[in-house]
């Protein structure tokens, strides 16, 4: 068993009751919630593989809305099709200590298949093409005064960090513009380096979990030795920020137990980090 999949299908489910309601925005549905008269700025989050139906992803959008600042949409960016939940319940639960080994690998072996078979349905070409898409109709149709931020997660991460590239850059009324104008990444996975972080336009926020498994500690430092060379180079680079959670455990930001204080501390403080950073820039 591949034990990186173990890791991005562990964590908890949290408590709560979302607040904001789905919607069709940009050919997507969209779990949308804040300030729809007069935002400061719209916030766009990209979920871990458990999009829409896991509770968590809905409770940082409405997190995220709560100052009353800002719209906030939480796209279907997987279409209907995210990661089951019932993975989720067998292999998330509430209490991990209370779980016995052999119910724990046996949850995560009978759920395997499952998730390697979504990943075949959601391959990288495909699935970039949907995000774009909706960023760059919500840029087209959002008023050049109103900043756009960008939040991803996890498999989310990755596509937000995306979003920020000189590539994706589009033509409005003669001037190049970013599809968004700041992002806020979590663990992000999958991701590519130099490629998905050479060329970026936009100021990024990182967050990376010193005890995380699949996302290791190890690529801040290959993100930060890429674009102090490339400012050798000559290339302007903009403001890169990078925090490190202890324990940070894969999923800390979304699905980090908030019964756990170190934990709680995690799911907390990436809050408060990517608040800060849409806050000044947005």
């Amino acid at each position: 068993m591949d034990p990186s999949c173990q890791e991005c299908i562990k964590g908890t489910i949290h408590k709560g009751q979302p607040l904001g309601k789905e919607e069709m925005v940009h050919g997507l549905n969209t779990y949308v919630i804040g300030n729809r008269t007069n935002p400061r700025g719209i916030i766009v989050v990209y979920t871990d593989i458990f999009g829409l139906p896991l509770p968590n992803n809905r409770l940082i959008a409405d997190a995220y809305a709560k100052s009353g600042e800002w719209l906030v949409y939480l796209p279907d960016f997987f279409e209907g099709d995210p990661v089951p939940l019932k993975i989720a319940d067998v292999v998330l639960p509430v209490d991990a200590t209370k779980q016995s080994t052999l119910s724990k690998y046996t949850g995560i072996l009978a759920g395997l298949p499952s998730f390697m078979m979504w990943k075949t349905r959601h391959k990288e070409a495909h699935t970039t093409k949907i995000c774009m898409d909706f960023l760059e109709a919500l840029r087209r149709g959002t008023p050049k005064s109103q900043k756009i931020g960008m939040a991803g997660f996890c498999w989310g991460g990755t596509y937000a960090i995306r979003a920020g590239l000189e590539s994706h850059m589009i033509e409005i009324d003669g001037e190049k513009m970013p599809l968004v104008d700041a992002v806020v990444a979590m663990h992000p996975s999958r991701l590519a380096i130099p490629d998905d972080i050479e060329t970026l336009v936009v100021p990024v926020s990182y967050g990376w979990g010193l005890e995380d498994f699949y996302v290791k500690i190890e690529q801040k430092g290959e993100v930060e030795k890429v674009h102090a060379a490339a400012k050798e180079a000559g290339r302007k680079v903009p403001e890169m920020q990078h925090k490190v959670y202890k324990p940070g455990r894969h999923g800390f930001a979304v699905r980090g137990n908030p019964d756990d204080p170190q934990e709680r501390a995690c799911l907390e403080e990436s809050m408060t980090q990517a608040l800060d950073w849409f806050g000044r820039w947005l």
